[in-house]
């Protein structure tokens, strides 16, 4: 009972409070986003709060169980995600080219989602039995770098650059932030450019190719190029952004989105409608809680009482900052559309249950950090 109240007392206000603002921001918007969609999608927003009420489930869950229980069931966990991407090419169904999620009954399972999780705890575990206490060196990166090149070649063999990309940015985040050598650093860097043009041969699809380009004749002030093909998504949404002006245009008023010529406004691109309908001052609110967010998480890492939870906490603190930092600048234009949902914003049940448990994570780290 003395633990419990403990507990209690170290409840996280100010990570509940900045996560519940972004769902309720997130389910308000995407009321607007689909409200002219069609009979399809109207309801979406209420799909979004059972997704968001069945995330809070789950949030509480891992909040209850002290979070160095998993760092003992952490390869289980990381085991358990590779079967299930194993899953996705017996028993998923190819959309629009793509075979990422398994059906369940009415629902669909993104494992690449839930991947994000279980690759951050399998880091975790090793680098928390690591004694290494010194700057890594590359040869200090093999078993971390071999824990994430698996899931990430399954994700990309799916395909889903959004995704494996993410799973890129998330360990190169915790690789730096627990003392990888700059010279190291720079060397994984220099590997990476000089394997773009093989990844650009071998691995990219004839679509995500016409979506570098696109985002390239952009940045050539060359407008027109793929305007009505590849370029349409990014185009369209550039134009709802700068049409909101600073106070925006009002709730159910943005025209790029009533008018349907903004695509994916759900999923990929809400941050399009909230900008367009609250001008520059709704997206300083938005940027600052999503920036709080992740600034709350390194300081919930920078007290975590073991190496398993700074790690834990640095992993979904990287998680949230690169999600917000890809879906926001390709929805700006600022970077090419890779498909990444927006963090309680975009509408998706994977999407939000990988966020909601990451969450949890760091309640659990946070409260726990006086109680070791």
């Amino acid at each position: 009972m003395a633990i419990a109240r403990g507990l209690r007392d170290q409840f996280d206000w100010p990570l509940f409070v900045t996560v519940a603002a972004i769902a309720v921001i997130g389910v308000t918007n995407l009321y607007s986003a689909t409200s002219a969609a069609g009979p399809a999608f109207t309801d979406m927003y209420i799909q979004q709060i059972y997704w968001l009420t069945l995330g809070s489930a789950v949030a509480v869950l891992v909040v209850a169980i002290d979070y160095r229980f998993l760092e003992r069931h952490a390869w289980t966990a990381y085991g358990v995600g590779i079967v299930l991407l194993l899953l996705v090419f017996l028993l998923a169904r190819n959309i629009r080219g793509s075979q990422r999620w398994i059906p369940i009954g009415s629902f669909s399972l993104q494992p690449s989602e839930l991947m994000k999780i279980f690759i951050i705890i399998a880091l975790a575990k090793y680098l928390h039995n690591d004694p290494k206490t010194e700057g890594r060196t590359l040869k200090d990166l093999v078993v971390p770098f071999a824990i994430l090149a698996l899931p990430m070649a399954l994700i990309l063999k799916q395909p889903d650059l959004g995704t494996a990309t993410m799973l890129a940015f998330i360990f190169g985040t915790i690789m730096v932030l627990t003392q990888l050598k700059l010279r190291s650093l720079l060397l994984l860097v220099g590997a990476f450019v000089v394997s773009a043009p093989l990844t650009w041969t071998y691995l990219l699809k004839d679509y995500q190719r016409e979506r570098f380009e696109s985002f390239w004749y952009q940045l050539r002030g060359d407008s027109q190029q793929n305007l009505l093909d590849s370029g349409w998504h990014a185009h369209q949404s550039m134009v709802a952004i700068g049409s909101g002006g600073f106070w925006g245009k009002g709730f159910l008023r943005g025209t790029q989105n009533q008018h349907h010529f903004l695509p994916d406004s759900h999923s990929d691109f809400p941050f399009a409608v909230w900008a367009e309908e609250h001008g520059f001052a709704g997206v300083l609110l938005l940027l600052g809680l999503y920036l709080f967010l992740t600034v709350w998480g390194l300081k919930i890492a920078s007290q975590a009482k073991d190496r398993f939870g700074a790690v834990l906490a640095v992993g979904v603190s990287a998680m949230f900052f690169w999600q917000t930092v890809i879906n926001i600048g390709m929805v700006m234009g600022m970077l090419p559309v890779v498909g990444v949902t927006l963090p309680l914003f975009s509408y998706g049940g994977s999407s939000v249950l990988t966020t909601m448990t990451g969450v949890g994570f760091l309640m659990n780290i946070s409260m726990r950090r006086f109680h070791f």
